[in-house]
């Protein structure tokens, strides 16, 4: 195995740092075991009216992803 397939939901929020809240729902096998776990969000409550916000994202295994520091944005 070489990819894994990370389910992500993603809405707005204002009263939330950064605007969003991002949520992991899960990492998966195969995208088919990824696209069973999106359906089934679908029927679930916050995820159904937020189904835009629901995507399945192919990460590569060991590979680094962040290559440089960060800096942190505070909401004023």
């Amino acid at each position: 195995m070489t990819h894994v397939f990370l389910l992500w939901h993603t809405h707005e929020d204002e009263d939330l740092p950064g605007g969003e809240d991002v949520k992991l729902l899960g990492v998966y096998s195969s995208y088919l075991k990824a696209e069973e776990a999106l359906n089934a969000s679908l029927t679930q409550p916050g995820f159904r009216d937020q189904p835009a916000g629901l995507e399945i994202a192919t990460y590569e295994l060991d590979r680094r992803e962040w290559t440089e520091g960060y800096i942190t944005v505070r909401k004023e």
